[in-house]
């Protein structure tokens, strides 16, 4: 399985795409998931949408397992959040295609999630905690929404004029 260039700001064009549904979970939906969780556990991070290298479908991966612990990847594909609760919180985040910048973000607490699982059989989860600020990250991707856009538009800026700099001085 080979690992995958993840795009990273400033490729707005590209991580601002709106991803499409995948029709079924056949063996090139498999391998691309698998693919893509060695390149997030190599990156390394918890979680990863296909949009992240650059594939306009609706896939993601995650792995909330810590070091020395086994892995628990989860494959989701088609997410749809069918809930979420009033109730709010807020965890620092940060993301592949954002390398090194973490912001405090507000999301709901809560959510439940219906998707395809890896056999392309559907499930539905209530997530809470990490898992639940994980998927509704992940699927912002595929929305082509970035974590910073829950920030304020200030501290958006000066995050992407900063990638947009290191572009033109070549240390991207």
């Amino acid at each position: 399985m080979p690992l995958l260039p993840i795009i990273t700001l400033p490729d707005e064009k590209t991580l601002r795409q709106v991803s499409k549904p995948v029709s079924m979970v056949d063996s090139n939906v498999k391998r691309r998931w698998d693919d893509m969780l060695e390149t997030m556990y190599h990156a390394p991070g918890i979680g990863l949408a296909a949009i992240q290298i650059g594939v306009p479908e609706r896939l993601l991966v995650l792995d909330l397992s810590k070091d020395g612990e086994p892995k628990t990847p989860l494959f989701v594909a088609n997410p749809e959040i069918t809930w979420e609760s009033a109730a709010q919180s807020d965890y620092e985040e940060g993301c592949l295609s954002i390398p090194d910048y973490y912001e405090m973000v507000t999301r709901p607490a809560e959510i439940k999630l219906r998707y395809l699982d890896r056999q392309g059989e559907p499930q539905e989860i209530h997530a809470t905690g990490l898992l639940a600020t994980c998927l509704q990250h992940e699927i912002d991707h595929l929305n082509g929404i970035l974590f910073i856009d829950h920030i304020s538009r200030l501290k958006r800026e000066r995050v992407l004029k900063k990638f947009q700099k290191a572009q033109k001085l070549g240390k991207l």
